[in-house]
């Protein structure tokens, strides 16, 4: 019997990287997985293929992070679909960058709509669903705890509200048994930040092992916070970071 068996978990931004590997994992635990996406639905479809190739169900599901309905709508047919959900993974996400006189007010609003409102939009919609013992999972950002340069503040502050929005969420949700994390990457070998990148020597050298993570990395953690040995573990942040925080 796997640790998610019977489960149903949702992962925004599932389409590919991290998500896509979170994905990919829950189902191997277990889980019947749906995923969100807001370009890219060859690449979606190719997510669910593999966790089709588990055993499990899968569904990829078009909601943009940008458009609450959307997002909202998501949460919504998976449950209908599925039948249940057990675990929402606040996944989707963009990235930012400029100092804090290059950066417009559109700036603000995306990164803002993406990091914290479409997870209030999706946990508001989630919590029609979870049960007992259900869990909401938040990807932040070791950059919520340490800017190591410039051009950093805004995607800063808007994974740095994840954690207060979290500690919340725990509080709140804590008499029903359901547990509310953050789970904070650092460099990650995705196609957003690739280990090959330009910049990607320097961020090395600021990790004490050394290396970039794998998206499998930081899905391990995920899936250890939405078994069963995560159910006592709530409104707290797990950096996987390799020690760039250290």
């Amino acid at each position: 019997m796997t640790s998610l068996a019977g489960k149903v978990a949702l992962i925004t931004g599932g389409g590919r990287g991290i998500g896509a590997g979170i994905a990919e994992r829950l189902a191997a635990d277990g889980a019947d997985v749906a995923i969100t996406y807001n370009t890219g639905a060859e690449r979606a479809d190719a997510v669910v293929a593999k966790i089709t190739g588990t055993g499990r169900r899968g569904l990829a599901i078009a909601a943009p992070a940008t458009d609450a309905a959307a997002v909202a709508n998501a949460v919504q047919r998976t449950a209908d679909e599925f039948g249940r959900l057990d675990v929402l993974v606040n996944n989707a996400g963009i990235y930012t960058y400029g100092t804090i006189d290059e950066l417009t007010l559109d700036q603000f609003d995306e990164i803002v709509a993406v990091h914290v409102r479409a997870v209030f939009v999706a946990v508001r919609a989630a919590i029609a669903h979870l049960p007992e013992g259900g869990r909401i999972i938040n990807i932040g950002s070791n950059l919520a705890e340490r800017v190591p340069g410039p051009g950093l503040s805004l995607y800063s502050l808007s994974k740095s509200a994840l954690v207060g929005f979290t500690k919340g969420l725990a509080r709140d949700l804590g008499p029903r048994g359901i547990t509310a994390n953050v789970v904070q990457p650092g460099s990650t070998d995705t196609e957003m930040n690739p280990a090959d990148g330009p910049d990607a020597d320097a961020e090395r050298a600021l990790t004490a092992l050394g290396r970039y993570a794998a998206p499998a990395d930081i899905a391990a953690t995920v899936a250890h916070l939405a078994g069963e040995s995560g159910r006592n573990i709530t409104g707290t942040s797990i950096t996987v970071d390799g020690g760039a925080n250290a």
